[in-house]
């Protein structure tokens, strides 16, 4: 809150106390038989001194009413912060949101329903989950996580031996896909002929779509580093 309103409640306090002060001991000397122009110039003085403390006192009660407007302006700023932070933390990907959306599951198919040959060639690769999450996302999807696993932009979908890691996290098959958005706008994006539902089924990846009225994602829990990127100076 504003320091100087403060000092003025404190300054407004200290001069009443003054002002009572004098008044009581120029009513006492009033009753000690003082000359009649004295006390007429005290009864002057009385009166003047009663207008002052009445001026002192409205502007005591107009400075603890500009106090309590700062104090709602405080409270108003505070909330917009927050507000503000909430937001940045929103977009961030740092706290779990919910909403309606889809949700998309990807397994290896068993080994006796697939042609045949390398059985490495019909199992999920890195770039089979890249290219769902970027349809997903090119289809409006606000937030996306595999297996409870948080996408940011500077998430790592990296294939590791027989495992894919996230956010330095091994994930291995079946992979769990959730997205926040408009369900049958991203349900409709992987399911579109000749999409990417199609086109995984041909790699003998076995891949289900489903809709969902409530989509939870959690929020990213790793650690955040900029070693070499520095906000830019302005001016």
């Amino acid at each position: 809150m504003n320091k100087s309103v403060y000092m003025s409640i404190t300054l407004v306090a200290v001069i009443l106390g003054l002002v009572m002060a004098f008044q009581f001991r120029t009513t006492s000397g009033v009753d000690q038989g003082v000359p009649y122009s004295r006390e007429q110039e005290l009864i002057t003085e009385k009166r003047q001194l009663e207008r002052d403390m009445d001026q002192l006192r409205e502007e005591a009660a107009d400075l603890s009413a500009k106090l309590e407007e700062a104090g709602k302006g405080y409270s108003e700023a505070t909330g917009a912060l927050q507000s503000e932070l909430l937001k940045i933390k929103l977009y961030a990907g740092l706290i779990p949101v919910e909403g309606p959306g889809v949700e998309v599951i990807l397994d290896n198919l068993p080994e006796s329903e697939r042609p045949g040959g390398n059985p490495s060639l019909y199992s999920i690769k890195d770039d089979d989950l890249l290219k769902v999450i970027n349809d997903l996302r090119g289809a409006g999807a606000e937030a996306i996580a595999v297996n409870g696993q948080r996408i940011l932009a500077t998430s790592e979908v990296r294939l590791a031996g027989n495992h894919i890691n996230i956010n330095l996290t091994r994930l291995s098959v079946p992979f769990k896909v959730v997205a926040i958005g408009n369900a049958t706008t991203l349900k409709s994006s992987l399911e579109i002929k000749g999409g990417l539902v199609e086109y995984l089924s041909d790699l003998g990846i076995a891949v289900r779509v489903e809709s969902k009225d409530k989509i939870i994602v959690p929020a990213f829990t790793g650690g955040l580093r900029f070693d070499y990127a520095k906000p830019t100076q302005r001016g």
